[in-house]
């Protein structure tokens, strides 16, 4: 098959990488110097990236605590509370928990400057062979990690209101990002994965699905036409562990059929994740990413299994359609999860190994 062109690339990544140990040390101490040790260590991540064969880059979320807090802190309107919000993770050992602070919606939301524009100008500027890509939480993350509770009645007594601020305030990133030059953009959503799962459900709508992706959408609208934007969804990643299961059923009707993004990244590395099946919805010219590659440990996959998954999974998707990456990132917070760097790139590696011998090229 011909090579792609655009984004999503045959062999991808979520976007989050380990932080290297001096990295670790220096946000720990509260360096002084953090801002330059960030630099470099984005600089090493991106040559590793290139290095490796892959088409697309991030600089490894390196500047974050965590994947989606940053952002949504950074939205006018929004107000870090002493409130923690505790969800519940599992692993393979036991339960445990991601905490952090809680959010409340105190004004009018609204963007007053673009988020995380210094850390792509930085990126853009360190690629040299990769498209720079930019991990942003979705805005349905700004309702699911607070819920209408959250939301101040004197600011929004009509809920519709809050809506549209929200998305006007992400359109607004998304027209801030395009200026920029970031024509790789990818919404990270957990919710709408979240969603399948019955116990997650049962404290919330069962139509917030559809709200979210009518949200995302016009947030998304008029992005520039060479940008490509995609979605990711999986079930929660915080130091190996998760905070839901099911497969995408529930919502993949709607999903694939309405959601306006150019791929979606979707989480199925083991039994919990479900199995192919929703993935007859999807229409054509739209893109798969199959996270077929676990991050959540340093067990190398085998490549001839992998190739069989893809295989199982173009019987519902033209081979065309698809591609391939690791489940989630590798260090969704700052904490990272259970492996080692080494291992990280042996499964990047993979990765495009396997995408070369499937597609024969990226």
């Amino acid at each position: 098959m011909a090579p792609r062109t655009e984004p999503p690339f045959r062999a991808d990544h979520v976007g989050s990488l380990l932080r290297p140990k001096e990295l670790l040390d220096a946000r720990a101490a509260g360096s002084p110097d953090l801002r330059a040790i960030e630099d470099a260590a984005i600089r090493d991540v991106v040559r590793m990236q290139e290095d490796l064969g892959l088409r697309a880059a991030t600089d490894g979320e390196f500047r974050r605590t965590s994947w989606h807090m940053d952002f949504i802190y950074g939205l006018g309107g929004v107000t870090q509370t002493d409130e923690q919000i505790r969800v519940r993770m599992v692993n393979a050992e036991g339960e445990n928990s991601f905490t952090s602070a809680g959010l409340a919606i105190t004004s009018p939301i609204e963007l007053r400057e673009p988020i995380f524009a210094d850390a792509f100008t930085f990126l853009r500027d360190t690629v040299t062979t990769a498209t720079p890509k930019l991990t942003i939480p979705s805005p349905s993350m700004v309702h699911y990690r607070g819920g209408t509770a959250a939301i101040d009645p004197t600011v929004y007594p009509d809920v519709e209101q809050f809506w549209a601020d929200l998305s006007a305030a992400y359109a607004d990133e998304v027209r801030a990002l395009g200026e920029l030059g970031c024509r790789y953009l990818q919404l990270d959503d957990t919710s709408l994965a979240y969603l399948n799962d019955p116990a997650q459900r049962a404290a919330h709508s069962d139509a917030d699905h559809l709200r979210y992706i009518r949200q995302i959408n016009a947030a998304i609208a008029d992005r520039p036409a060479d940008m490509r934007v995609t979605t990711h969804m999986c079930r929660g990643n915080y130091r190996s562990s998760w905070a839901a299961e099911g497969g995408y059923d529930y919502v993949a009707e709607a999903l694939f059929g309405e959601l306006a993004v150019d791929g979606f990244f979707l989480e199925f590395d083991d039994e919990r994740s479900g199995g192919f099946a929703p993935l007859r919805f999807v229409p054509p010219g739209k893109q798969v990413v199959l996270g077929l590659v676990t991050t959540k440990n340093g067990r190398l996959e085998s490549a001839d299994a992998l190739k069989r998954r893809i295989d199982e999974a173009a019987r519902y998707v033209p081979l065309d359609q698809l591609c391939l990456s690791p489940q989630c990132g590798f260090s969704s917070t700052v904490e990272g999860n259970a492996l080692t760097i080494e291992e990280e790139q042996a499964k990047l590696r993979l990765i495009v190994q396997v995408a070369e011998e499937v597609w024969g090229a990226l």
